[in-house]
């Protein structure tokens, strides 16, 4: 069965390629040596940049701090199939990088709801203690807020390990469970010792050698560089010149310091929900064996994995992993 899902995937593939080779030969196939002179500061919360849908906000108080989550709630276009899918974005990532997703499931007829996660995007940056617990609860009183009883959850990076978590903690809530290109599949805490937060950050970065690490960071997450990814960069970049920069770091060194404590590998025999492991397959050495063993112990687990494509799959490859999402929530 995975030999002929391989098949069916290399020809999608290949048909995307002859597609779109015309706008490929044109499109610019790496990012700029160096940064463009307009490349000015942008806020911590995003207030310049403007996400694909209507952003909206959920107040509520943790840790004595009074805070909001971002989200994007879209509804179905046409007929509605009565179902929900709740994506959740990676660690230094942002709910709008979900847009043709966001696009190609609610043409499905499903009501897709997209949140920044508490400490990043539009979402409010309080300095507590985070956890992945905490932002699974967050997703939980978020669908309350909605009135949401069960939804599909989806997350890429450590957005899989907090769906996970959710199908652990709340699994009356969760229909499906769809991990993309998820970090921590496996237990690396051993060995590792502990050293307690400092708080201590770099509050007037190198900016030349911050966009060194960004030009790192594209050569490692992108198989095929296309033009539109340089809005992650811009982002990145834009936010450490900004006056509240320190702030931003301060959490997340926070955020990085809780991934260290914790891990969700031992919650996956638990976990009886439809499971599917999806990802680009070029993301790191042992990502594909790494999935595939994830896939076999999940009770109802199972892997579809994207050749030549690395760690952001649904921006690489959008249609594939659209159509994939739309045949797996369909189960």
């Amino acid at each position: 069965m995975r030999n002929s899902r391989y098949l069916s995937l290399w020809v999608t593939l290949l048909s995307l390629v002859i597609v779109s080779y015309a706008g490929l030969l044109s499109a610019q196939s790496s990012p700029p040596s160096s940064p463009p002179a307009d490349w000015g500061p942008i806020s911590i919360s995003l207030e310049e940049y403007e996400y694909p849908y209507p952003v909206e906000y959920m107040n509520f108080s943790v840790y004595g701090e009074d805070v909001r989550i971002a989200y994007m709630d879209v509804a179905p276009r046409g007929t509605s199939n009565g179902r929900t899918v709740i994506l959740h974005h990676g660690g230094l990532y942002y709910g709008w990088y979900w847009s043709a997703q966001i696009r190609a499931l609610s043409e499905e007829g499903y009501r897709v709801v997209v949140k920044d996660r508490l400490g990043w995007g539009k979402s409010s940056k309080p300095a507590i203690p985070y956890s992945i617990n905490l932002w699974a609860s967050n997703t939980a009183r978020l669908m309350d807020y909605l009135e949401i009883d069960q939804a599909a959850l989806v997350g890429h990076s450590i957005g899989g390990q907090m769906v996970t978590r959710f199908a652990f903690l709340y699994p009356e809530r969760i229909t499906h469970l769809v991990t993309v290109n998820q970090v921590g599949l496996t237990d690396r805490r051993r060995g590792k010792g502990f050293r307690p937060l400092t708080g201590e950050v770099d509050a007037d970065p190198d900016m030349d050698a911050v966009y060194s690490g960004l030009l790192r960071w594209a050569s490692e997450n992108y198989s095929t560089w296309q033009p539109e990814f340089i809005d992650h960069m811009r982002i990145r970049y834009g936010q450490r010149l900004s006056g509240d920069w320190p702030r931003l770091a301060y959490v997340s060194r926070l955020t990085g310091h809780m991934r260290a404590m914790d891990t969700v590998v031992n919650d996956w025999h638990l976990i009886q929900t439809k499971t599917l492991i999806l990802g680009g397959e070029e993301d790191y050495p042992t990502y594909a064996a790494e999935a595939q063993h994830a896939a076999d112990i999940f009770p109802n687990g199972e892997v579809f994995l994207i050749p030549g494509v690395g760690h952001n799959p649904h921006e690489e490859v959008p249609d594939v992993v659209s159509k994939e999402l739309i045949r797996f929530l369909g189960t």
